[in-house]
């Protein structure tokens, strides 16, 4: 969403005040703050290219251990999202893919639970005779975590002054006969290492308001407070009603029933789709869990804030995700919202990413209804799109439209006009598929038209760089000048959110001399850092010294699809570690908008803004998956073939780990594989629809290398240097064997 992205963000003050003595928020390292801020400066990515010199390539630990956790939300103003300072994570327990839901925030601290919007009603959850803020000394504090790892089941464990010890599990369900959602808290306390010998809890409603919260009955009440006083051990049930409503039992039973049951519906949706089943732990708890998270917020950028609404590049991307994970009722879902609110909020970019979008929808999940119940529609985008590519004495281009959302100035944007030749090209082909021959017929004849005149656009706009490099402006034929470094102005840094749609479009071929040489421009002139999209964000330092910097990986979605096409593994394996251990918190895996680099105030624990968010979440997913399966196309955008394992980490395949992809959707139909390393044989299983190309890559670790590729004993081509082996025309069903040297 190019929305007070990074213009409006301002000076976030510091976190909640810690409880106790010795417990001031852990501050950065002198030395970890100066290689920050000295890459802030630096022209490169120079801690990414760090990464990628090493053989075996990027990995989790390597990034995590050059940036600090993110840990803080902030809001519009720079305003704390929530009372303690913390991020929350986003519960619910969806009825529907369309309309509004009942959404319950747990702050990830373990210090409140809210109803619906930030600034809701909520219960803050108090412990120690000192009433301290759950969570608030930020030493004593462990997590937080999910529950095995990706369920959205919330755990934390903390130490109260007094040293007595508390873990806390909370969630969010249904119990049968009661409308509303409601979140469950269970609490163990342990005062036996309190030095005074007992602990105390404190249930606080927010809004004085007795009626929401629901206790075992073994608290006193205290107005509408529930307090509980413990010596030795115990355990506490509690249950926060977001609607107030009767029926509502906390207690043992009820609490575990209603676990299992979220559990139950959880991995029963995740089990819908397909299966991309890799050996790392991490990144498979992020992947099931970030497709929980998407399949609450379908087609919302965020929830609980400000940002909770319809941004149409950024969900049209999650519908082409989802569709692509197999999941396409969400994918269904989004493209219907955003055709209903197209015609009040049209632009050519946002008409072109509904085309692309629907297109992918139909070609991934078979869903042809899709194209006659909105038919009407996507006849109406072509329409529009048509008049003003043939209007007499034009150039072909579409018309001048706003920069962005947030940028009135009207451009022949480069980004927006090769989205929509892009969705035109799509459609078309959708539409060639269906039989409706005249309009894919209008769609690829107006698809040329726009092409030649955006590529003679590019021509007469672009400036060849000293250092070998090519700047094309996102504004076309407007003398824009090429940014020295990116992230030093506002204009350059929305240059850099926008110009990966046009990369990914493939309006330019991806290994031809203009994508290469953008590609060498943002490679030299401060585009990424540890392969994440990098943003000015300077306002979210308010007077703290030059440099200051961020991280957008909302766009890094369609980076990584370039990257993907232009063939960059190793580039692209950065990518998915930075957005993981740099764009997200660890362990509930939740991201914002935008998110700090630098210390911010000192701190070194990280700040982001208006999480949760949909885009980032979306570019985690579609970075995986383009790691494990690839759609090749041709010159008009067209799928030519498939890549499979061609951009994984050299670790998935060292001896005694597999790789597996189950009913991946493709343009060609699912494709399964199953790679198994056990020490010098690599055992490969495919199952592939028939594609005029089918190539698999043994991205294998430094130092081992390929002897011989057999399929029933006959020897198979493949190139040594990639490790990718070549299996067209060879059937659907191969099972080959890979021999290593020893």
């Amino acid at each position: 969403m190019l929305v007070v992205l990074v213009g409006a963000l301002v000076v976030a003050p510091p976190p909640a005040p810690a409880a106790g003595a010795g417990c001031a928020a852990p501050r950065a390292k002198p030395a970890n703050a100066a290689l920050v801020r000295k890459a802030l400066l630096a022209g490169d990515d120079m801690l990414g290219k760090k990464l990628l010199a090493d053989p075996n390539g990027p990995t989790y630990a390597g990034v995590r251990g050059l940036l600090a956790p993110i840990r803080y939300a902030r809001g519009r103003a720079g305003a704390r999202q929530t009372e303690s300072g913390s991020y929350y994570v986003v519960f619910a327990s969806p009825l529907s893919l369309y309309g509004e839901k009942a959404f319950a925030l747990h702050v990830a601290d373990g210090s409140e639970i809210v109803t619906r919007r930030s600034d809701g009603p909520g219960v803050t959850i108090e412990v120690g005779t000192a009433r301290e803020r759950y969570g608030s000394c930020e030493r004593r504090l462990d997590g937080p975590r999910l529950a095995r790892g990706y369920l959205p089941i919330l755990r934390t464990s903390y130490v109260d002054a007094a040293g007595a010890r508390y873990r806390q599990e909370s969630f969010a369900g249904r119990i049968p006969g009661v409308r509303s959602l409601v979140s469950f808290v269970r609490i163990a306390v342990d005062a036996r290492r309190s030095r005074t010998g007992t602990a105390v809890v404190r249930l606080v409603p927010s809004d004085g308001s007795a009626t929401r919260l629901v206790t075992d009955g073994r608290g006193s009440r205290d107005g509408s407070s529930v307090r509980y006083g413990i010596r030795g051990t115990a355990v506490i049930h509690a249950a926060w009603v977001h609607r107030p409503t009767a029926g509502v039992v906390a207690d043992a039973s009820t609490y575990d029933v209603a676990r299992r049951a979220v559990a139950r519906f959880w991995d029963r949706q995740l089990a819908r789709g397909a299966t991309f089943d890799v050996p790392e732990r991490r990144v498979m708890d992020a992947q099931r869990n970030v497709l929980v998270q998407q399949r609450i917020l379908t087609w919302r950028y965020s929830v609980g804030n400000n940002y909770e609404e319809l941004s149409f590049a950024e969900a049209l991307d999650a519908a082409q995700v989802m569709a692509a994970y197999g999941h396409g009722d969400v994918s269904r879902a989004i493209l219907h919202f955003a055709l209903k609110r197209l015609p009040e909020r049209y632009t050519n970019w946002r008409a072109g990413a509904v085309l692309a979008a629907a297109a992918t929808h139909v070609a991934l999940t078979g869903d042809t209804e899709l194209a006659e119940t909105e038919a009407h529609a996507f006849k109406w985008i072509l329409e529009r799109l048509e008049r003003q590519i043939r209007r007499p004495g034009g150039t072909g281009l579409l018309e001048r439209e706003a920069f962005s959302s947030d940028i009135a100035r009207r451009v022949a944007a480069l980004h927006g006009q090769a989205v929509a030749w892009q969705g035109l090209r799509s459609m078309g082909r959708t539409w060639a598929r269906r039989g409706r021959d005249r309009l894919a017929t209008r769609a690829d004849e107006a698809a040329a038209r726009l092409g030649i005149a955006l590529r003679a656009a590019v021509r007469a706009s672009e400036t060849s760089l000293e250092d070998g490099s090519l700047f094309v402006p996102a504004a076309l034929l407007d003398d824009t000048r090429p940014f020295d470094r990116l992230t030093a102005s506002r204009e350059g840094s929305y240059w850099n959110l926008v110009m990966p749609y046009a990369l990914a479009s493939g309006v330019f071929d991806p290994n031809g001399p203009t994508s290469r040489g953008i590609w060498r421009y943002m490679e030299r002139h401060g585009s990424m850092l540890l392969g994440l999209v990098r943003a000015d964000a300077d306002r979210l330092y308010g007077a703290e010294p030059y440099p200051a910097g961020g991280i957008d990986q909302v766009y890094g979605l369609n980076l990584a699809r370039f990257l993907a096409d232009a063939d960059l593994p190793d580039q692209l394996v950065l990518s998915l570690y930075g957005t993981l251990a740099a764009a997200m918190t660890p362990d509930t895996f939740v991201s914002g908008e935008a998110v700090t680099v630098a210390p911010l105030g000192g701190l070194r624990y990280r700040s982001m803004y208006l999480p949760p968010n949909g885009g980032t979440n979306t570019t985690l997913l579609e970075t995986l998956r383009l790691a494990l399966v690839h759609e090749r196309r041709d010159a008009c955008g067209a799928p030519a073939g498939l890549e499979l394992a061609f951009a994984t980490p050299r670790g998935w395949l060292e001896s005694g780990k597999t790789i597996r992809v189950r009913d991946a959707p493709t343009s060609f139909g699912p494709v399964s594989y199953e790679i198994r390393r056990r020490r010098l044989l690599v055992s490969i299983e495919v199952d592939a629809p028939v594609t005029p190309s089918l190539r698999l890559r043994l991205r294998l670790p430094a130092g081992d290398r390929i002897a011989d590729v057999r399929i029933a004993g006959r020897l198979v081509q493949f190139d040594p240097t990639s490790g990718t082996i070549h299996l067209s025309g060879r059937g659907r069903s191969l099972r080959v064997v890979a021999r290593l040297r020893g």
